[in-house]
């Protein structure tokens, strides 16, 4: 990180008036779903086979190596098929095609009670395939499996533009959201707990505060209305004044998404995982933008089929999650997972670049600290030396530098590609 820095961040029109209060879209009664057998790079082993019978909540699937996910069906039917789709990863992988036979039979299943123990909770986290929806898709067990968590933080901030499904999730369902986020704070261990929430959202947090009056532990924090703070690294500084090299357990904090504890009290309530919804359809190229419920393994085209449509236009660019750090798809059969949040349209823009005028903003702005610029430079150079003391590899892609660039420089593009040249290197 420079040793002057500018500020890091910076203010965005998040366009949140177009989903924040009109109708959520009910979208749950899907003729298929396609679920992503899925997690990151790993293989996922398949549990079903073509004619199997399914419930909601049954196991399709696992990841079973240094992480454990389970996956699960969203509705009850047959399986039709086990087919190679295009996903968000930008690449084919193993469905799992579940006919709905429209009954909405549920698996029995374990629930968890709220006066369960430390380790009760995180076994239940494990079972249930609980993994970070802020779009992330981490295991949620894993980060609490420490005894060094001294501060509980519950992200709420929702920095993305367009994206508004957290708020929506916590507004209709603010005793599951209670009920989830004492239960994280006691699997944490932790001394207290902060809920990171944005000024802008002065109504839900006169809503929070209530909820959480007489929990004397935990205590709603407003955060700037400003880009990235709902980054790990941007939310851990602005509520402990610490930073950290790779985790935030490393200054004694656990981060984990607001809705992520909607899903942990749902599923203590019902036994059922994560296999329902609420994705933010909205951008420039939605005719209609709405949040929309809907069952995991529902696909984009259906969304934005719920939401009217796409407008007149050439060209568009479809999104897997919000503007800045959603990744692009080609195709509109990508399937809504476990961790998403949101579909993204965009209109098309031509847009023109023009040579780098050495302003600076992308060194000012970047949240990681991190000299864009430069990267890009060494680069084109081919100087894989410079490349690795330049730090891409920190890089969180959060398209900050390409937005604040004047000459229009697709930056973060080009960061990406060092990332890719320094971890040939290695």
């Amino acid at each position: 990180m420079a040793f002057l820095i500018g500020p890091m961040q910076k203010h965005l029109d998040g366009h949140k008036e177009l989903t924040a209060h009109n109708d959520i879209i009910d979208l749950t009664n899907v003729e298929k779903v396609y679920i992503p057998l899925m997690h990151g790079n790993a293989t996922v082993k398949c549990f079903v086979n073509v004619g199997d019978e399914v419930k909601i909540g049954d196991r399709v699937g696992v990841r079973d190596d240094h992480f454990y996910v389970p996956f699960f069906a969203s509705v009850s039917g047959k399986v039709v098929g086990i087919e190679k789709r295009m996903s968000s990863s930008l690449r084919p992988v193993d469905h799992v095609v579940i006919q709905n036979d429209h009954l909405n039979t549920k698996a029995t299943l374990p629930t968890l009670s709220e006066d369960s123990s430390r380790e009760e909770i995180i076994d239940f986290m494990k079972e249930k395939g609980l993994v970070g929806c802020g779009g992330a898709g981490f295991p949620t067990y894993i980060k609490y499996q420490t005894d060094k968590c001294e501060t509980l933080i519950i992200n709420a901030v929702e920095c993305e533009p367009y994206i508004t499904a957290d708020a929506r999730m916590i507004e209709g369902n603010k005793d599951l959201f209670r009920l989830g986020v004492l239960t994280m704070f006691k699997a944490s261990n932790a001394k207290v707990c902060y809920i990171g929430i944005k000024e802008s959202k002065k109504e839900l947090i006169g809503e929070l505060q209530t909820l959480f009056k007489d929990d004397d532990k935990v205590e709603v924090k407003i955060v700037k209305d400003v880009y990235p703070m709902g980054w790990e690294r941007t939310l851990v500084f602005a509520l402990l004044g610490k930073r950290y090299d790779k985790l935030p357990i490393e200054v004694g904090a656990i981060v984990s998404n607001a809705n992520t504890a909607i899903m942990l009290a749902q599923a203590m309530k019902t036994g059922l995982p994560i296999y329902e919804k609420i994705v933010t359809v909205s951008g420039n190229g939605i005719k209609e933008a709405h949040n929309v419920k809907c069952r995991v393994g529902t696909t984009f085209k259906e969304l934005i089929e719920a939401c009217g449509g796409l407008v007149e236009n050439d060209k568009f660019s479809l999104i897997a999650g919000g503007p800045m750090m959603g990744t692009a798809v080609t195709k509109d059969e990508v399937a809504v997972g476990a961790a998403s949040n949101a579909v993204t349209v965009m209109k098309y823009a031509e847009v023109h670049e023009v040579s780098c005028l050495r302003c600076g903003q992308c060194v000012d702005h970047c949240p990681s600290g991190l000299e864009p610029v430069n990267i890009n430079k060494a680069l084109k150079a081919k100087d894989l030396d410079l490349l690795k003391k330049l730090k891409p590899m920190d890089c969180i892609e959060c398209g900050m530098c390409t937005y604040i660039c004047p000459s229009k420089i697709e930056v973060t593009e080009g960061v990406r590609r060092a990332k890719k040249a320094v971890a040939l290197n290695r």
